[in-house]
């Protein structure tokens, strides 16, 4: 079974909704759509009725390995930091760094085994390579593997001085979900590709000081990212 879990601006795509269903997980209730012979699962609920500090992270993955999902792409809007994804643009994702806390981030500490889950590829990059290879198909310009996402807590933004930090450590974009999301599907051992579209650029870096691209753009960027994922899965069918 193939999934997609998105957020800001795919979440807003009524055609989901038609068909949404629940699944009970040990960690909660999980809603989810199958359309097609893929799982799509909004992460902060049907409506993003959810804040990235309040989501269930641990019952959307699992609930995932519950429906038998193999492979994952997972969808972010992000904030620019570099040239590498200026707004408006999909990437990849290559690597990621963690500054969330609090955040119930694995599944190890509800069983008694310990387990240290290696990092060295956060991503899966034969299915990295399917995705590059159905935006190719369908004329559309990615940023490929090169893309590092740092992750904050929000709900708040960042100031200038984070960001700028943030930089200097190598980071090109900021968003809110990608690790503790991504930590998860790996320890899970679910192969995961992770696409990025870049709605602003983050505090400090913008002239006109902060602004998100309009809701038409964010939207239109978001089908066109479901088109990609749809059609990378669809091949593996």
């Amino acid at each position: 079974m193939k999934a997609i879990i998105a957020g800001t601006g795919i979440d807003k795509d009524k055609r989901f909704y038609s068909s949404m269903k629940a699944i009970e997980t040990p960690f909660g209730s999980v809603e989810y759509a199958q359309i097609d012979g893929i799982i799509y699962l909004p992460r902060h609920c049907p409506g993003h009725t959810l804040l990235p500090h309040m989501i269930n992270y641990r019952a959307n993955v699992k609930a995932l390995e519950m429906l038998g999902v193999d492979e994952v792409i997972t969808v972010y809007a992000v904030g620019s930091i570099t040239r590498r994804l200026s707004p408006g643009r999909i990437g990849l994702v290559r690597d990621f760094i963690d500054f969330t806390s609090g955040r119930k981030n694995t599944f190890s500490d509800t069983d008694s085994s310990i387990r240290h889950t290696p990092f060295v590829s956060p991503f899966d990059f034969p299915l990295m390579e399917r995705v590059a290879r159905a935006a190719s198909d369908l004329s559309i310009p990615i940023s490929y593997n090169k893309i590092v996402y740092i992750t904050t807590n929000g709900p708040r933004l960042e100031t200038p001085a984070e960001i700028e930090a943030f930089r200097i450590l190598g980071a090109d974009v900021v968003g809110m979900t990608l690790a503790t999301e991504a930590a998860l599907i790996h320890e899970l051992g679910i192969k995961n590709a992770s696409l990025a579209y870049s709605i602003n650029w983050a505090a400090g870096l913008d002239a006109e000081g902060f602004s998100f691209l309009e809701d038409e753009s964010i939207e239109r960027i978001a089908r066109t990212i479901m088109d990609i994922a749809i059609k990378a899965l669809e091949s593996s069918i």
